[in-house]
């Protein structure tokens, strides 16, 4: 049964659309340790693509030894499909991964850095400000090449090794991601420890200063929060989230990170709450249960689990 729009607290109202960033292809995908062959892959994101989702997340352009799941990403692109209104991204680490990326004829890209000096450490032996000095130089090549830019912002409410983080910092980042030319932030919630309240804390400091649209959300569920922070962020006006099918997910550099927020799951909530998003819930299902066949064992999402509840 649809949500009433008057069971939403009265401090915000849903949107009447979202933007649902599928990341399952590279964040999802990334961690796991099981060989997936290059047309598993390709089979899983066409039929994301068949799906509407409108920005994929394909593959990251990262060395091969640090992240073996990537290592065939160029591959993967060439053999995609071009589909009108569907953008395909890949996150770039480098200047040798968007050397790699415009080769691949990728029109998108992401960027990543953090607001925890330990994380930023860890992910990439810099820190956060060595980190941002990197993005500075990615972004500038990449936007005289006339991509697009979407910058990560990784332990936005918790570090796996340093605890809370200061919203300031997170701001600090934030404005200077934006600044570089990010057309979009995403904020991560990296080990899925953040609430809705702490999500909500964030969200207002920095929309005092940044427009809704120019911000996103990502959450893990690894302690099932994930739906409960999505609702928060869309009372405050937040429109684009990231999202993994199937509930895939976890990161090799924050210890006890689990799945990313299962897609499916997201759709079965905006969609019950009357919130348009153009994707096809069935054909994200259907292409998670594609991907469980090539790996071998069940996803976490509970929508793929469970199904549609019957109706009458």
């Amino acid at each position: 049964m649809p949500i009433d729009a008057d069971l939403i607290p009265a401090s915000g109202r849903a949107p009447a659309g979202v933007r649902v960033v599928e990341v399952g292809p590279r964040d999802g995908l990334q961690d796991e340790t099981g060989s997936i062959t290059i047309e598993a892959k390709v089979a899983f994101i066409e039929r994301l693509a068949e799906a509407g989702l409108p920005t994929i997340e394909v593959g990251s352009f990262v060395r091969p030894d640090l992240v073996p799941q990537m290592a065939d990403t160029e591959e993967v692109l060439r053999r995609l499909r071009p589909r009108d209104g569907i953008t395909y991204m890949a996150l770039v680490p480098n200047r040798r991964g968007l050397e790699r990326a415009l080769a691949g004829g990728v029109r998108a890209i992401a960027v990543l850095t953090a607001a925890s000096d330990a994380f930023t450490r860890a992910n990439t032996g810099m820190t956060v400000d060595e980190s941002l000095r990197k993005c500075r130089d990615l972004i500038d090549h990449a936007r005289r090449s006339d991509l697009l830019v979407r910058g990560y912002l990784s332990t936005a409410w918790w570090c796996p090794y340093d605890g809370p983080v200061d919203p300031r910092g997170v701001r600090r980042v934030a404005r200077e991601l934006l600044d570089m030319g990010c057309q979009e932030i995403s904020l991560a919630d990296t080990v899925g420890a953040a609430t809705p309240n702490e999500v909500r804390r964030l969200l207002e400091m920095l929309l005092a200063e940044i427009p809704a649209d120019r911000l996103g959300v990502h959450f893990h569920d690894t302690r099932g929060t994930a739906l409960a922070n999505v609702l928060a962020s869309l009372e405050l006006g937040i429109t684009t989230i990231d999202a993994s099918a199937g509930g895939l997910g976890g990161c090799p550099f924050a210890p006890g990170a689990l799945g990313n927020l299962a897609t499916e799951d997201l759709l079965y909530m905006l969609h019950g709450m009357g919130i348009v998003t153009g994707v096809d819930l069935d054909l994200v299902r259907s292409s998670s249960a594609l991907l469980e066949t090539a790996l071998g064992r069940r996803l976490p999402s509970r929508y793929l689990q469970a199904g549609p509840p019957r109706r009458g």
